[in-house]
């Protein structure tokens, strides 16, 4: 991978003005994405992980410019995306792709196969021919595993791993330098989710595309991806390279979820003891004061309630925020 970024996002920042009721109303902001900043290199996965409602979804939107930043940066091989017009912006996207969650609702049930995967070739190359696009979708077709005689079906003639196949078809077909998996195999079978991660890995093999990978799977995650970053809240909690992640996590947050992963071995299964988190989620509308995390932390002292905890150097390439992570 190359040293040089392809994305540097810097302090992002998504916020939702939600109108409060009572006799006086007040807007206020749901703070969906609260700070968040990481490099991405060309041909690299970045796994994101965290429960639902940590800002996950938004921050991959967000990247892509779906979404609009509240305050940040999103540079894209230095130039910030957040200060570009529309037509500037457009031009951009064709580097910039998204595969989403659920593989049947994300693909127009009136168009074809074919039609969906070479929507993409009519936007950006409309001089392409007819049988160029067909040529083109046909080969693509094959290198996602979809026989090309599919190419006249329509989205329910086919399976829900068939249909997450047609949406990496029309993902990939461009040749994007990055594309945002929105926990693209959480609605699929086990063994299914198997196929379209290697899939997936196959084709960053094949083309070094880079891909911000989001999933509640952590086992996946650790197969897929480079680095993980955790989020909590709207806030990254810890971000290293995959390796020292799951071998020593250093925050507390990290450590609850790794101990959730089950181990296959049953002996170990039964004897090792899970750190379980007490309480629910905080409300984004009203996070913690200090660490967002305090309200469930075992190691929350009255510096937490203050401070917002810094990201600190754990270890090359080991970043992690938090008052006690040397405790």
């Amino acid at each position: 991978m190359s040293a040089l970024p392809l994305l540097q996002v810097r302090d992002l920042k998504v916020h939702f003005p939600v109108r409060g009721g009572g006799l006086f109303p007040t807007t206020i902001p749901l703070k969906a994405v609260d700070g968040v900043s990481f490099d991405l290199a060309p041909g690299e996965t970045l796994g994101i992980v965290g429960e639902s409602g940590c800002g996950k979804s938004t921050l991959g939107r967000a990247v892509l410019q779906l979404l609009p930043a509240t305050a940040g940066a999103v540079a894209w091989f230095g130039e910030d995306l957040t200060k570009l017009d529309k037509h500037a912006l457009k031009a951009r996207r064709r580097d910039m792709q998204i595969v989403f969650q659920d593989p049947l609702a994300s693909l127009d049930p009136r168009m074809t196969a074919g039609d969906i995967i070479a929507e993409p070739l009519r936007n950006y190359h409309p001089e392409f021919s007819s049988a160029d696009r067909k040529a083109r979708v046909a080969k693509m077709m094959e290198q996602v595993g979809l026989h090309p005689a599919m190419i006249n079906r329509y989205p329910h003639e086919f399976s829900g791993g068939q249909c997450q196949r047609i949406g990496i078809a029309r993902a990939m077909i461009l040749g994007p330098k990055l594309v945002v998996c929105d926990e693209p195999v959480s609605a699929l079978d086990v063994s299914i989710r198997a196929q379209v991660v290697n899939l997936l890995m196959d084709l960053q093999r094949a083309t070094g595309v880079a891909m911000l990978f989001i999933s509640h799977d952590l086992a996946v995650v650790r197969h897929i991806s480079h680095r993980v970053m955790v989020l909590y809240l709207g806030r990254v909690m810890e971000l290293a390279d995959r390796d020292s992640l799951y071998r020593a996590p250093r925050h507390p947050y990290t450590q609850s979820l790794m101990s959730a992963v089950p181990i296959p071995d049953p002996a170990k299964e039964r004897a090792r003891t899970r750190a379980l988190l007490t309480g629910d989620l905080p409300s984004p509308l009203y996070p913690p004061s200090g660490c967002v995390f305090r309200t469930r932390c075992p190691k929350a002292t009255e510096i937490c309630s203050d401070v917002v905890p810094p990201r600190e150097s754990a270890g090359p390439q080991h970043e992690v925020a938090c008052h006690h992570w040397r405790d």
